[in-house]
Formats: C-alpha cells, sequence, structure tokens
C-alpha cells in the first residue's frame, strides 16, 4: 500500500509541476510579451526580422493566431478595389525594369491567395504574365483568376488550357501554350521565366534583370546535365496519363521508346528557366524543337530534359551549352535521401521537397536564387506573410521613384 501510495502521489506531482510550467509559458509569451498581445493579431513586423535573424523563438509560438488573407471577388467586379486592397505596385520602378520588361508563365491549379501574393509580388506594369490555370481546377476558381486576370492589360489566362497530371506531358504543354500566347503580345518582351503557384520570389525584379544581363550575358538560364544513366528510365520507356474519377496519375508501359529524334543528345535537368524571346520563337518554330516535343509525348516528365536539351544546341538562340547546374532558378530543401538538405526542413515534405516553415526564412534569403520554392498558405501561413513583407520592403527600399501609400503591406 505504501508504494501504491508513494507512486500515486508522485503522478500527481508531476502533473502539477507540467501543468504549471505550462502555465509560466503561457504568461511569459502570450502575457508579458507584446509581440503576443491581441490575441487574435500577432504583430508581424515586430516578429519577422527576428525570425530571418534566427531568434524568432518567441515569435515561433504565437505565429499562427493570425488568419490568412482572404480573396474576394465582388460583382460586379470592382477592379480599382482589387489594385488597391492587395497592394499592386502601379507603375515600375526603375527606368533599367521599365526598359527590360519580362515575361511570366505561371501555372496554378489550387491555393488562390497563394497565387494573388506571388503575382503581387512579381507584378510590374511593364511586365506581362500569362496564367495557366489547371483544366481540373473548380468553375469557381476559374472564374475568380479570370476576373483578377481582366483587371490588367498585361495578365491573361492562356487560350487553352491543359489537364495537368504530375510527371505528364501535359505540364510541358502548358507552357508551350502560354508561349505560343506571349510571342504575339504586344509586350516586347526580353526573357520569360515560368513559375508554379507554390514558388515566391527572392530576387527583386531589379536583381533578376541584373542576374540574366551581368551574370548570363542575357542568355538563356537552363541548369542541367547529360542524362545520367540512372535517369534513362524516364525516356528509355513509354508512359501514359491516366484520369480516373477525377484523379490523375502518370503509369509506364512495358514497351521500350525509339532513340530520340534527329540524332538529339538527351540532357536532363530543371522544369524551371529563364529564356530570350528568340530562343522561345526558336522552340515553336525550328524542326528539331518540334521533332523532339512530339516525341517527348509519352515520356516521363519532359519538363526536365526538353528545355535543357534545346538550350544545348550550339546553334540555338542564347544558348548556353557548356553549363551544367548553374543557374539558381530555385532554393529547394530536398529531403536527405534525394538531394542536399541543408539544415533540414522546418516545415513538412511533400513529394520529397520542403514545404516551406517559419524556421526555413533566415536559409532563404541567404540563397543566390531567384524563387524559392515551395510554399503553402494554409500550412505555412506565418512564413508566406513574413517572407512578403521582407521581400516587399527590399522592393521599395530598391527604388527612387514616389512610392504611393497602398504599395505598403498591411502590418
Amino acid at each position: 500500500m505504501i508504494k501504491i501510495f508513494t507512486l500515486k502521489w508522485y503522478v500527481t506531482l508531476s502533473f502539477f509541476v507540467v501543468w504549471g510550467i505550462i502555465v509560466s509559458l503561457y504568461k511569459i509569451y502570450y502575457i508579458k510579451d507584446p509581440i503576443m498581445q491581441n490575441g487574435s493579431q500577432c504583430n508581424f513586423s515586430r516578429c519577422c526580422p527576428a525570425i530571418f535573424n534566427g531568434e524568432g523563438n518567441i515569435c515561433l509560438l504565437g505565429a499562427s493566431c493570425q488568419k490568412p488573407e482572404t480573396f474576394q471577388i465582388q460583382d460586379p467586379v470592382n477592379c480599382s478595389r482589387i489594385v488597391l486592397e492587395h497592394h499592386f505596385i502601379t507603375s515600375h520602378l526603375s527606368q533599367e525594369e521599365a526598359s527590360y520588361p519580362l515575361a511570366y508563365i505561371i501555372t496554378i491549379h489550387k491555393e488562390l491567395e497563394m497565387f494573388v501574393k506571388l503575382l503581387r509580388a512579381i507584378y510590374s506594369p511593364q511586365n506581362v504574365y500569362c496564367i495557366h490555370v489547371d483544366q481540373k481546377s473548380s468553375d469557381d476558381y476559374k472564374r475568380k483568376v479570370k476576373s483578377l486576370a481582366d483587371c490588367f492589360d498585361n495578365i491573361f489566362i492562356a487560350s487553352k488550357m491543359e489537364h495537368v497530371v504530375y510527371g505528364g506531358f501535359s505540364r510541358l504543354q502548358a507552357d508551350i501554350n502560354c508561349m505560343k500566347d506571349l510571342v504575339n503580345s504586344a509586350v516586347n518582351w526580353k526573357h520569360v521565366i515560368n513559375l508554379c503557384g507554390q514558388d515566391f520570389p527572392i530576387k527583386t525584379n531589379r536583381e533578376i534583370i541584373w542576374y540574366i544581363k551581368s551574370k548570363w550575358k542575357g542568355k538563356n538560364i537552363t541548369p542541367g546535365i547529360r542524362q545520367p544513366p540512372h535517369m534513362k528510365y524516364r525516356t528509355d520507356y513509354i508512359y501514359k496519363e491516366q484520369i480516373f474519377n477525377g484523379y490523375a496519375f502518370i503509369y509506364r508501359l512495358n514497351k521500350k521508346k525509339t532513340t530520340p529524334p534527329m540524332e538529339l543528345t538527351i540532357y536532363f535537368g530543371s522544369a524551371y528557366y529563364a529564356l530570350t524571346r528568340e530562343f522561345v520563337q526558336f522552340v515553336l518554330e525550328d524542326a528539331r524543337a518540334k521533332a523532339l516535343l512530339e516525341w517527348s509525348r509519352d515520356t516521363y516528365s519532359p519538363d526536365e530534359h526538353y528545355w535543357v536539351t534545346l538550350n544545348r544546341l550550339k546553334d540555338a538562340p542564347g544558348t548556353t551549352p557548356n553549363i551544367t547546374w548553374e543557374g539558381d532558378i530555385r532554393a529547394v530543401k530536398w529531403a536527405p535521401h534525394v538531394g542536399p538538405s541543408f539544415d533540414g526542413c522546418k516545415g513538412h515534405y511533400i513529394r520529397d521537397i520542403c514545404v516551406y516553415g517559419l524556421g526555413d526564412l533566415k536559409w532563404i534569403i541567404q540563397q543566390p536564387a531567384m524563387f524559392a520554392n515551395k510554399f503553402e498558405l494554409t500550412a505555412t501561413f506565418p512564413a508566406v506573410t513574413c517572407m512578403e513583407q521582407w521581400y516587399r520592403d527590399r522592393i521599395l527600399n530598391q527604388t527612387s521613384e514616389t512610392i504611393q501609400p497602398h504599395w505598403y503591406l498591411e502590418e
């Protein structure tokens, strides 16, 4: 009986000790610290700088208390209100940017609010933006995206939309569709950059232009290498896209493919790029490019060999045939069994890629890449909020033009 009583007393005492620690932490972090006051509203203007410096432990406990911003479309659509309330920058921020317009291809299928945050981050009135909305997205989602795009002369929806399958040809075709639209644009864009809805910029528009012009001498950027043996399964066999009960997937047939057309050497690299307008025209018109596109229809993830292969042709416009993984297109944290994991993922992994959390932000802003991937608003809203506040401050600090009040993000 004495032993049983002693055990019960010990358990009870331990419970109260733990409870006391929890209450103390609550008082320290949520009552005494001004960052955590006001309950449902975190003061990110104070919290984010500490996080970027790697000193945001207090902020980490309370950063989820602010709800994500929502994007509302009212009927009739009030475009002036959308531009003002969502803080779109409405004039160019330097003469250098005005004279070097960029084109963007953005493929999206979910998280409308994350798309709006990405779009307003990279938006500049001298640029042009082609938005490819996945055909399988809901009608309401498509309607809202189109309503937003219709508020701007330089944003449009792709004239042809694909039912995109992960790893399938449809992903490559989506980019091709936008390229066909962009070459007919009245905007005299110099380079095209492709993005997905879970990207977010690190370099500003001005810094991207500097990077392309100085580091790359205005040429194409397609990181990659000659296709290694362990990646040949992607192009040695025939793959098919399948949609079943609304679920899209790709599967391999036990059937070998023919050799690449026109004796082309296949390379393997990033699906993301920065390409000159002349190269895009080449892609759409050159016989080798057309043949490779047709041959790639039943390969796995053809967007990871198509651009890099064509950019290794020595007679292609803006070609960079001798580079390997140089390019710094994306900052990505891979799962440890896939690639360099650096200091680990502070968010969570999806398909072996880190969805960034607050603890990853210090690492992100130290990277030389143009963009970071990937972000999810519903899963890591505080990380997105801090990232876009840091980015908007960076943009406005670089300009000598008059800053309009609505360009500042609400804190």
